[in-house]
């Protein structure tokens, strides 16, 4: 008996669960709501702390997965469950009968202008990182400033921030900071780079190894303190006033460009997906997990799995792995349904 087995989400979780269903002798079917496949990645420049191509990366999962049956630009629009799985209906009008489910729906990035203090949409040179990635990529219309003297980077905007309604750690942003800093001075090594942040977490494997190198190798500076204002000189500088909690003074800067490390926010779409399918969410409005020790990947209902970020921020490492786990955990499944 043929069983089906659905990826809602086509960013690097759901590439690398298929590829790994496809290597146990599965077709997956892959649903992607975007017209392109690899998510939040597929727009990055470089990846931390190795500083390889996210278009590699992508790329190479892609044509890794060529044999699964993927669409693109297609929403869920109803789940609905049966005795042997659910039935899945699609934007594009299919229906599917699937034995298991692996939803892969990624995050959303934090709206940096609700952060009215920080001027984003407000003044031209604050941007965000993910405007700072279209610029790495040549895909962005904005102009950065003429040999640019002084550039920030501000960290957690939008995390560990109740008054945004997200109080969580988004986990990568530190080093994505420091990652961004590093290739802004490598385009402008003569440009003093500051680093604003709450407490650095660095967790990961060669992470540390990647600040201490972004201070000694490219001297950024890192300032503990959070970003109180930001306005604007007459010369259309940008004027950012903070407090460097660790001498206990206050600092005027001025600033070529400010670059905003907006954070990660669930998927929208989780909320359409829990209300279809009965899937509890956290807290946090990610989804909820069976166990955030043993089960991260389970959801606690029969057949569908969970990778990746629709269940919190996660690293790539950590995402693949997950991948790779719910790939295994679907197999066994569906070898106790044969």
């Amino acid at each position: 008996m043929n069983h089906n087995i659905v990826i809602i989400g086509g960013g690097i979780a759901g590439m690398e669960a298929a590829k790994a269903l496809l290597a146990l002798g599965h077709t997956p079917i892959l649903i992607e709501s975007k017209p392109y496949l690899g998510g939040h990645v597929a727009k990055w420049h470089k990846l931390f702390p190795d500083m390889s191509s996210a278009t590699e990366l992508v790329e190479k999962l892609r044509k890794d997965i060529t044999a699964a049956n993927i669409f693109l630009s297609t929403d869920v629009i109803s789940m609905n469950r049966l005795a042997s799985g659910w039935t899945l209906k699609l934007s594009n009008g299919i229906v599917i009968n699937a034995s298991a489910i692996l939803v892969s729906t990624g995050f959303k990035l934090f709206e940096a202008s609700k952060k009215e203090e920080y001027g984003y949409g407000v003044y031209e040179n604050v941007i965000t990182n993910s405007d700072l990635e279209a610029w790495f990529n040549g895909e962005s219309d904005w102009r950065i400033p003429q040999n640019p003297k002084t550039i920030g980077f501000v960290h957690c905007v939008g995390s560990r921030d109740l008054k945004a309604c997200n109080g969580q750690c988004s986990k990568v942003c530190c080093a994505t900071a420091i990652k961004q800093a590093i290739e802004i001075k490598e385009r402008f090594p003569f440009a003093k780079v500051y680093c604003f942040y709450m407490d650095l977490r660095l967790f990961g494997k060669k992470y540390e190894d990647f600040y201490v190198n972004a201070q000694r190798d490219y001297g950024v500076q890192f300032i503990r303190g959070r970003v109180s204002e930001v306005g604007e000189t007459i010369d259309h500088r940008l004027q950012v006033k903070a407090e460097d909690t660790l001498s206990g003074k206050p600092l005027k800067l001025q600033l070529d460009m400010l670059v905003l490390m907006a954070g990660i926010v669930n998927n929208p779409s989780i909320r359409s997906i829990s209300a279809m399918s009965g899937l509890e969410t956290d807290s946090d409005g990610f989804l909820r997990s069976s166990d955030n020790e043993y089960g991260v990947v389970e959801s606690g209902q029969p057949g569908i799995y969970f990778a990746g970020a629709c269940t919190g921020p996660k690293t790539v490492p950590e995402t693949v792995a997950e991948a790779r786990s719910a790939a295994l955990q679907i197999h066994s499944y569906i070898k106790k349904l044969a």
